[in-house]
């Protein structure tokens, strides 16, 4: 169980890097390097290049997202068997607070 969640974790962590390597290959304006492709290949585009940018990082997302899922029922079904009633330990008990201080307008007994 434990080489499972160490799989599912570097999946993860490597999406990550191609998710931020993708989106800064893409640029909201237009721009970005996606649009250095289209002076090599006129006829794929740089309209083509960023819906395809585009879909590998939905794709990506999407991925990180269910392995995420995936991942934390690996987990949940390990620690069934963790008890955590004998790790409480049961502390005295609090202190009892002072008499609330009398007020001004109550005359003191103290006198």
């Amino acid at each position: 169980m434990n080489a499972l969640f160490t799989i599912l974790t570097v999946l993860v962590l490597l999406a990550s890097v191609f998710i931020t390597l993708i989106v800064l290959l893409q640029n909201g304006k237009g721009g970005g390097l996606a649009s250095n492709f289209v002076a090599g290949n006129q006829t794929f585009g740089v309209r083509q290049t960023t819906d395809i940018l585009e879909k590998i990082t939905w794709g990506l997302v999407a991925f990180i997202f269910v392995v995420s899922i995936v991942t934390t029922f690996t987990l949940r079904g390990g620690s069934k068997d963790v008890d955590i009633t004998e790790k409480i330990e049961i502390e005295a008990p609090a202190p009892e607070f002072p008499a609330a201080i009398p007020s001004a307008e109550e005359p003191s007994t103290q006198e």
